[in-house]
């Protein structure tokens, strides 16, 4: 794993040099899951693929600013704040208010989750997806409290109290796992 962070790092030394070449070797990389997780997140696939588009012509005029380290965090952040900008600039008919289900986890998303996040990504699969929403905006993709509400189409007020919600649900039940308590339902 350090290799890939030494090679994105690498890449965007050279991208920031003006090398295309490394700019359409970053792309390939990483736009496969920038695509899936911003296509997760919107249902437009033409917002996505102009999103997508943005996001490595920011990285094209600004892969200089990048601090080192691991590039897929950095790539994520441009991605999330670009989807924000488009969702702020499209007018938002009446029905937007009303939110549609939220579809459930795919196996992928599991075995991703308990990957990337392990207690955390179980105890996360526990509280509602609204929550998890809120959480996955402000905490891991890590947008203001604007940028979430923008995203996801509901007023600060509401990303302010179900990120508290969140928090308060994660806690329980991450504790919950640490003592072994699920196996007793709750009932310890």
């Amino acid at each position: 794993m350090g290799a890939d962070r030494d090679d994105d790092g690498a890449l965007l030394r050279s991208v920031a040099e003006g090398d295309a070449q490394a700019l359409a070797a970053l792309y390939d990389r990483h736009a496969g899951w920038l695509h899936a997780r911003l296509a997760r997140r919107c249902g437009d696939p033409d917002v996505v693929r102009e999103v997508l588009q943005d996001t490595f012509m920011t990285v094209w005029r600004s892969a200089g600013s990048h601090r080192g380290g691991e590039a897929g965090g950095w790539l994520w952040v441009i991605a999330a704040r670009r989807l924000v900008d488009v969702r702020r600039a499209q007018p938002r008919p009446p029905s937007a208010l009303a939110q549609p289900p939220a579809a459930a986890p795919s196996a992928e998303e599991h075995v991703l989750a308990g990957l990337e996040y392990a207690d955390v990504g179980t105890a996360l699969d526990r509280i509602s997806p609204e929550l998890r929403e809120v959480l996955r905006a402000t905490v891991v993709d890590g947008l203001t409290t604007r940028e979430a509400a923008q995203l996801l189409g509901i007023p600060e007020g509401t990303v302010k109290t179900r990120a508290m919600r969140a928090r308060r649900e994660l806690r329980d039940a991450l504790a919950q796992l640490a003592s072994g308590g699920e196996a007793l339902g709750g009932l310890t």
